[in-house]
């Protein structure tokens, strides 16, 4: 089964001053001297404070966890040369957009003339998972499903309650401020493959758009490969949240084609229904209470996830992620919650939001020690490439 829902991962991290926390719009630097380790693993973003990673295609979670740590680790490095630090997080805790310098690529500039400032304020960054599916076909129908549990995800990613220096309440900011781009979002539920390949072919044909890459829904069938991509995720804080995210996303998958290839009928949300729940993810994360809209009942996010975990238990074990099912149970107990609660919590202690910014940097570097062996091993035995887009 693993080789059947192999995984894409794609984070956006935040480059800030070791010393001040404060961001820093230094990513061609690091690009630069990136570039003969990473390759095309490493890539700008639409602001100069943003370095995207990009993994290779990995075959199951396990493959998963050694490209994280060992690729973090090597990016650490290059970073301290530069008295720079990663930072895993939706939003920053005090930096703000007006301070960042655009990132002078074309496309990037053509978004901004299109966009004016709901571009240039795009100062977020998100985690994106990719799962294989067998088909487009398939593809369309799992995103019509699986629509249901992205509330589920994001709730567990949560992890941008900070704005402009404020603390704002919402537990992913990150979400509003991504709401202003236009095609974001949750997607309509579409008849089939045919019905989203003619709805993409207008907006292409009327010069909406030049291709399905700038439709940036929460969820999206891949424009060009045979991958259904999340994009609703925070950036989380330490990469055994991330790892437990990818698990989660590659599981359900994996459980709604068990359920397809068996001919089980799977209830299907409207948009409006998936984005009540989504709004209280936002606002509450973990604390939101959720709508069953099939079992008409009100419970807890805790106990949604609880269930969720549940409904995809039979498929864990072939895909080797029981550890990461594992660490999700567990962070239903744990009263610290996830990052969006520990960011919070450190503000309460201190009423700083630099002390902020350097505890995101120690949790983003969270049990990644390597050494130079190993480095070196896993760029001799992985060579990194990219087809996921």
């Amino acid at each position: 089964m693993p080789q059947r829902f192999m995984l894409g991962i794609e984070e956006e991290f935040q480059l800030v001053d070791v010393k001040t926390g404060k961001l820093a719009s230094r990513a061609q630097s690091i690009l630069d001297k990136g570039a003969p380790i990473f390759e095309e693993q490493i890539k700008p973003e639409m602001l100069q404070s943003v370095l995207e990673f990009v993994s290779p295609i990995l075959p199951d979670i396990g493959a998963a966890r050694m490209e994280l740590y060992t690729s973090r680790a090597l990016l650490a490095r290059i970073l301290q040369k530069e008295n720079l630090a990663l930072v895993s997080a939706g939003t920053h805790p005090s930096s703000s957009w007006h301070e960042q310098k655009p990132t002078p690529h074309e496309r990037y500039m053509e978004l901004e003339e299109e966009y004016q400032d709901v571009a240039r304020s795009i100062l977020i960054f998100g985690l994106h998972v990719h799962v294989s599916v067998a088909s487009k076909e398939q593809s369309v129908k799992l995103m019509n499903q699986v629509r249901t549990w992205l509330p589920h995800i994001l709730a567990l990613s949560s992890n941008s309650p900070f704005w402009n220096g404020r603390m704002t309440g919402i537990k992913s900011y990150r979400s509003v401020v991504w709401k202003r781009f236009p095609r974001s979002g949750t997607p309509d539920v579409f008849r089939d493959r045919a019905h989203f390949d003619s709805f993409v072919n207008d907006l292409v044909e009327m010069k909406c758009i030049d291709n399905g890459k700038k439709i940036w829904w929460d969820i999206r069938p891949h424009p060009f490969f045979d991958t259904i991509e999340f994009r609703i995720s925070d950036m989380p804080g330490t990469i055994e949240d991330t790892l437990a995210l990818a698990a989660l996303c590659q599981a359900l998958i994996a459980k709604l084609t068990q359920m397809d290839e068996s001919g089980k009928e799977v209830p299907v949300l409207s948009r409006d229904y998936v984005d009540e729940n989504k709004w209280r993810a936002m606002r509450y994360g973990l604390d939101a209470e959720v709508v069953d809209f099939s079992g008409r009942r009100l419970l807890s996010m805790r106990d949604s996830i609880r269930e969720l975990l549940n409904f995809v238990d039979d498929v864990v074990d072939e895909l080797g992620s029981r550890r990461e099912m594992d660490y999700i149970r567990a962070l239903m107990d744990d009263p610290r919650g996830t990052g969006a609660d520990r960011q919070m919590e450190v503000f309460q202690q201190t009423n700083d939001p630099d002390k902020v910014s350097q505890f995101l940097i120690e949790q983003t570097m969270q049990g990644v020690q390597l050494d130079d062996a190993m480095l070196y091993d896993k760029f001799i035995r992985f060579k990194p490439f990219e087809i996921l887009g």
